[in-house]
């Protein structure tokens, strides 16, 4: 089974822009993601940008990137890129974890090969700090016991009236496969996803079903300058 990797990867960040060109312990962002894609048992890894900045700055490391148009979600940027390539499935990389394990890009990629019944595969932890159960910035997902996914909010679920429940977060990795990302793409956002701002529900509201692998988790995202200055601390001494 073929699979590719794509680092969505756009300029104009509302919160921090030029995000992907930030320094963190000497290596950019876009290439602190590339070189841990790198250790994951991915055929290639594309980065997907709107900016020539960042392809400038990805053959500047020897990584490959292609320069797409203007997309409202990184899912349509990666549909952009695919047209011409050949593979069976595609694992859609978040561009701003740093420290994302190639450990979990496996588990995705495994999922994707083993549960035929999916159409897209995705990852959850166990949350163990109980102010990110409330937190709307973390998306929790409830999910089967066969890993069906059930629901992904950005509110707390499920409701707990009886407090014996774990919740689990959502690790923002996916992996589709090829005749399903070419559906996907041509929907419509669906009013659950609207609401929610979450692009994982159209796919659930139009009957696709999604594989949560449970996976343990330590990395973050970067949202903040505040952010990049913990991960640099975190890979300083890593990097000698």
């Amino acid at each position: 089974m073929k699979i590719i990797g794509v680092i969505p990867a756009r300029f104009g960040s509302t919160r921090f822009p030029g995000k992907p060109l930030i320094k963190i312990a000497g290596k950019s962002l876009i290439q602190r993601v590339y070189l841990q894609a790198q250790k994951a048992d991915l055929s290639k890894i594309i980065v997907a940008t709107d900016d020539k900045r960042i392809l400038d700055e990805v053959a500047s490391f020897g990584g490959n990137a292609v320069l797409t148009g203007e997309h409202h979600t990184g899912t349509d940027r990666i549909g952009e890129v695919i047209q011409n390539e050949d593979f069976d499935a595609v694992i859609n990389i978040q561009g701003d974890e740093p420290l994302i394990e190639p450990q979990i890009i496996d588990t995705i990629i495994n999922s994707i090969k083993n549960y035929q019944w999916a159409d897209m595969t995705t990852a959850a932890a166990l949350i163990e700090n109980n102010d990110e159960i409330d937190d709307p910035n973390i998306v929790k997902v409830v999910f089967s016991a066969a890993g069906k996914a059930l629901y992904f909010s950005r509110s707390r679920i499920p409701f707990n009236r009886n407090p014996v429940q774990k919740y689990y977060k959502h690790i923002g990795i996916y992996a589709y496969r090829k005749n399903f990302i070419k559906k996907f793409i041509s929907l419509q956002p669906s009013s659950l996803e609207k609401a929610e701002s979450l692009e994982q529900l159209r796919a659930l509201e139009n009957g696709f079903a999604i594989h949560v692998s449970e996976v343990k988790y330590n990395g973050f995202g970067i949202d903040t300058p505040g952010d990049a200055e913990t991960a640099e601390r975190l890979l300083a001494d890593s990097d000698g």
